[in-house]
C-alpha cells in the first residue's frame, strides 16, 4: 500500500477505512495492502498506428508488477497523432498534448498516492510528456516505449508515412502520376507502431534508454514483434525493484545522463524536437540546460547511423545491427559517454554495456565504424543571429551546402506556404519564412512537414531554406531551421522580415541574419503591432497565457507566481 496512504490510515485511526473499501472494489485482497502501489499510464488509443498496440502491453506490464511482487493500476492518458493532424488546425494540439499528458499522469499517480509509475507510450508527446510528470514526481518511474511500426514496402522501397508526405510535393511537381502517389500512400504506413524512421518518436525513445530511464534494447523494438511484450513484463519486476531500493528519477535523470542522451541523439541523427523536449525535461528536474549545450555536444559527437529521413534505414534494421546499446557502447570507449550514471535496472551505465563490442558488426552498414562515419559532427545545430538572437535548431543532415542567401519569400501561416510551394511559386534560391507559428503565435507550434516535404518532392531541397518560428517533425530534413526565438508574435525579429530582404542561413558558421541594417529594423519595429490572439478561450488560449520561450523548452509552468 503507498506508504502515504498508509501514514493517513494510521493517522486516522481505522482499520477498515473508506480508502481499503474502496480498492477491495478494484481487486486488492488482504495481502495486497502490503505491496507498493504502482500505477501504468497507458496512453492506448485508436487514433493512430503508434499508440493501438499498447492495451495488450499495459497487460503484460500489470503481470510484471504482480510477479515483481507490486500491485498494480492501470490508468489512461491521452494522446494526438502528429502525422495525422499535420498540416491542420488541429496540429495547434500537438506541443499542447505534451503538457496534458504531464500534468494527467501527475494528477493520478499523486491523486491516488502511488509508490511508483510505469508509463507506456507511442506517438511523439507520449514520451517527453510522461518524463516530465515522472521528473516532477520523482517517485521510481520506468518508461516503455509502444514501439515502432515496421516499414512499408512499395517496389522493393522501404517506405514511412514521410514517404507519403513527399509523394504529394512529387505529384504537384509533374514528377509522379496519380497511380504512384495513391500506391505509396495505400503501403506506407503497415501496422501499429510510431513512425520508423530516426523522427521524434524514435528519437525520444532512443534519448530515453541512453539516459537509463528505459530497458536496454527496448527502444528501436517493434510494437508487433514478440519481444515487445516481453521486455514491458520485464520492466515491471524492474520497476518494483527500483520501489524496493528507493531509486527515483533524480536519481538516474542528471546532468550526465541528459549529456548521454543528447550525445545518442546526435550519433543516430535524431529529431529537432529532441532539444525543445529535452530544455523540458532538464527544468523538470532542476538540472541546467541551455540551447548552447547541445551545440558543445555537437561540435564533439559524429553522427554514426545511415538513418531516414536523410539516410537509407528505419528503426528495426537499427534494432538488428545492434540497437541502441551498440551506438552507446562506441561512445562510451571513445569518451564521449558518462559510464558511471545509474540506470533504472540499478546497475551503471558501464556495467550494461560491458559486453557489446567496441565496433558494430561487419557484415551491416546502418551503424557506421567509428572511423567512418556519416558526419563528423553531430547535425542539430543551434543557430543564433539578429534574426534569432535567443537561439534556434536547424537540422543540416544530408544537405549537400550548408549555406544559402536568398531573398525572403514571407508567410504568416504553414497553409499559405504550403499553397505557394505546391503552385509552384517557390524557385531555386529563396528563403521561406514561415511565422506567427510560435509557441504563442500558433498557438501551439506546428510542426511544418507539409511544407518542408512538398520542398523535397518538388526537388528543391539542397537550393532552398526554410526558417520558421515553428517546429519540424523528426521526418524534416533539408536546409531548414526552426525554433526561431524570441517569435515574431512577441515581437521577435522574424515579425520585421519583409519580402525580399536578403537572409542568411550559414550552418557551420551557426548563424541566422537578416541582412538588414539595424536602423531600418528599428523603424520596422516602432511601426510593427502584436496581432489579436487567434484564440480568446479553450485550452489553446490558456497554453498561450502560459507557454515559454521555445529557447527555454516551452514549458508552462516557468513564470507561476507563487
Amino acid at each position: 500500500m503507498s506508504e502515504n496512504l498508509r501514514s493517513q490510515v494510521v493517522t486516522q485511526g481505522v482499520q477498515r477505512s473508506p480508502n481499503r473499501a474502496m480498492l477491495r472494489a478494484v481487486g486488492f485482497q488482504d495481502e495486497d495492502f502490503k505491496k507498493p502501489i504502482v500505477g501504468v499510464a497507458s496512453a492506448h488509443s485508436t487514433i493512430t498506428p503508434c499508440n493501438m498496440g499498447i492495451a495488450p502491453l499495459a497487460i503484460q506490464a500489470e503481470n510484471g508488477i504482480r510477479a515483481g511482487g507490486g500491485m498494480p493500476q492501470v490508468f489512461g492518458t491521452i494522446t494526438v497523432s502528429d502525422g495525422i493532424s499535420m498540416g491542420t488546425e488541429g496540429m495547434k494540439y500537438s506541443l499542447v498534448s505534451r503538457d496534458v499528458i504531464a500534468d494527467s499522469i501527475e494528477t493520478a499517480c499523486n491523486a491516488q498516492s502511488m509508490d511508483g509509475i510505469l508509463a507506456i507510450g507511442g506517438c511523439d508527446k507520449n514520451m517527453p510528456g510522461a518524463m516530465i510528470a515522472m521528473a516532477r514526481m520523482n517517485i521510481p518511474a520506468l518508461f516503455v516505449y509502444g514501439g515502432t511500426i515496421k516499414p512499408g514496402h512499395l517496389e522493393g522501397e522501404d517506405l514511412t508515412v514521410v514517404s507519403a508526405f513527399e509523394a504529394v510535393g512529387q505529384y504537384s511537381a509533374g514528377r509522379i502520376d496519380e497511380v504512384r502517389l495513391t500506391s505509396v500512400e495505400r503501403n506506407a504506413c503497415p501496422g501499429a507502431g510510431s513512425c520508423g524512421g530516426m523522427y521524434t518518436a524514435n528519437t525520444m525513445s532512443s534519448a530515453f534508454e541512453a539516459m537509463g530511464m528505459s530497458l536496454m534494447y527496448s527502444s528501436t523494438m517493434a510494437a508487433e514483434d514478440p519481444e515487445k511484450a516481453e521486455n514491458t513484463a520485464i520492466a515491471g519486476k524492474v520497476l518494483v525493484e527500483a520501489i524496493r531500493n528507493n531509486l527515483r528519477p533524480s536519481d538516474i535523470i542528471t546532468r550526465k545522463s541528459i549529456e548521454n542522451a543528447i550525445s545518442v541523439i546526435m550519433a543516430v541523427g535524431g529529431s529537432t524536437n529532441a532539444v525543445l523536449h529535452f530544455l523540458a525535461i532538464a527544468h523538470s528536474i532542476g538540472v541546467p540546460l541551455t540551447l548552447d549545450d547541445f551545440e558543445t555536444i555537437r561540435a564533439r559527437v559524429p553522427v554514426l547511423c545511415d538513418l531516414k529521413p536523410s539516410g537509407r534505414y528505419v528503426a528495426t534494421d537499427l534494432h538488428k545491427a545492434g540497437g541502441i546499446p551498440q551506438v552507446m557502447k562506441m561512445l562510451l570507449v571513445n569518451g564521449l559517454l558518462h559510464g558511471d550514471c545509474i540506470t533504472i535496472t540499478g546497475q551503471t551505465v558501464e556495467e550494461l554495456l560491458r559486453d557489446i563490442p567496441a565496433e558494430p558488426r561487419p557484415d551491416q552498414d546502418v551503424i557506421r565504424p567509428w572511423g567512418n562515419p556519416m558526419y563528423t559532427s553531430g547535425h542539430l545545430a543551434i543557430l543564433k543571429g539578429n534574426l534569432a538572437s535567443e537561439g534556434a535548431v536547424a537540422k543540416i543532415s544530408g544537405v549537400k551546402n550548408p549555406q544559402i542567401t536568398g531573398p525572403a519569400r514571407v508567410f504568416n501561416s504553414e497553409e499559405e506556404c504550403l499553397d505557394a510551394i505546391l503552385a509552384g511559386k517557390i524557385n531555386a534560391g529563396d528563403v521561406i519564412v514561415i511565422r506567427y507559428e510560435g509557441p504563442k503565435g500558433g498557438p501551439g507550434m506546428r510542426e511544418m512537414l507539409a511544407p518542408t516535404s512538398a520542398i523535397i518532392g518538388a526537388g528543391l531541397g539542397d537550393s532552398v531554406g526554410l526558417i520558421t518560428d515553428g517546429r519540424f517533425s523528426g521526418g524534416t530534413y533539408g536546409m531548414v531551421v526552426g525554433h526561431v526565438a524570441p517569435e515574431a508574435y512577441v515581437g521577435g525579429a522574424i515579425a520585421l522580415v519583409e519580402e525580399g530582404d536578403s537572409i542568411t542561413i550559414d550552418a557551420p558558421a551557426r548563424l541566422l541574419q537578416l541582412n538588414v541594417s539595424e536602423t531600418e529594423l528599428e523603424q520596422r519595429r516602432a511601426k510593427w503591432q502584436p496581432p489579436k490572439p487567434r484564440y480568446t478561450s479553450g485550452v489553446l488560449a490558456k497554453y498561450a497565457s502560459l507557454v515559454a520561450s521555445s529557447s527555454l523548452g516551452a514549458v508552462t509552468d516557468l513564470n507561476l507566481k507563487l
